[in-house]
């Protein structure tokens, strides 16, 4: 049976790039057949990186059948995965965020979490000497999503380790990783064929924090004019994508790669209790910039209250 491998909801560029790298792996190196998926349409940097490392975009899938082998990637909440994903035969997790809980296996599994920024990262360390087997694509999918990941060694989730590991790779590949990245960023930030709703679902997690089931999203971009200049209808769209969502509130951060920074949208007293709240900053209008705050996992989740 060929083993599905797949990463979260609304894919980014590791939840793309890392299946197709684990996905070879197990197929050429382990001997196990097993092909990448992924759950939903890639954002506009995980499309431009698949073009530029001429790698065929994985099948879209909604759901998983029972008792069908997969392996979990870049992601361990079960919100973030397919409805019934536990009656799937789940062999392995890789990933690098907080153990949430809640998924189940149908036996022992092989878990790797590790607190690294991307979890191409880890994946370089398990494939081991195998690395250097693998094809040009899979080592520049593996580069993107840590570059991804980590804005270029901007975000504080950023180790000594995923550097190394981004610098030997582009070694072997003779890549400028700062045109590389300099090129997906320009991708991430093109926005402008998505609705509202598409854009507070692109990159995005739920949570609950004290009781409030939270929509937590964010939009990294070089052009934070382009998300901003949308605000009003941003915010009037929260409406409408929490209540299909089941969601009490959408929190939308615009994270400012090139400035290190996040505009939060406050389109109600709730958010702006939030806010205020969570990063100590005073609320005078729609919007608050919280300067330094480029990681939803690292800075945002951790510091949400209600």
């Amino acid at each position: 049976m060929t083993t599905k491998v797949f990463g979260h909801k609304s894919p980014d560029t590791d939840s793309t790039g890392s299946p197709i790298a684990w996905a070879w792996y197990m197929t050429e190196v382990l001997g196990q057949p097993a092909r990448a998926a992924l759950l939903g349409e890639p954002n506009t940097e995980a499309a431009f990186v698949l073009k530029h490392w001429a790698l065929e975009k994985p099948e879209i899938i909604s759901g998983v059948a029972e008792g069908e082998k997969v392996v979990i990637v870049d992601t361990n909440n079960p919100a973030e995965l397919p409805e019934g994903i536990n009656k799937a035969d789940i062999t392995a997790i890789i990933d690098h965020h907080k153990l949430v809980g809640g998924l189940e296996t149908k036996g022992p599994i092989d878990i790797t979490i590790r607190p690294l920024a991307c979890t191409a990262t880890i994946m370089y360390d398990l494939m081991g000497e195998a690395v250097a087997k693998a094809p040009r694509g899979i080592k520049g999918a593996m580069l993107s999503c840590i570059l991804s990941d980590t804005l270029e060694f901007r975000s504080p989730t950023t180790t000594a380790h995923d550097k190394e590991v981004c610098a030997a790779l582009a070694a072997d590949l003779g890549v400028d990783m700062g045109a590389l990245a300099t090129a997906m960023f320009e991708a991430k930030s093109d926005v402008s064929a998505f609705s509202d709703a598409e854009l507070l679902r692109m990159d995005s997690k739920e949570y609950t924090v004290d009781g409030k089931e939270l929509r937590v999203s964010v939009l990294e971009t070089t052009a934070p004019k382009l998300v901003l200049d949308r605000k009003a209808s941003l915010m009037a769209s929260m409406v409408d994508v929490a209540k299909e969502d089941g969601a009490d509130q959408v929190l939308l951060f615009v994270v400012d790669i090139l400035n290190e920074e996040a505009t939060l949208l406050v389109p109600n007293d709730f958010v702006k209790k939030v806010a205020e709240a969570s990063f100590g900053c005073t609320v005078t209008g729609d919007s608050v910039v919280l300067p330094g705050i480029m990681s939803r996992k690292k800075q945002i989740i951790p510091a949400l209250k209600v």
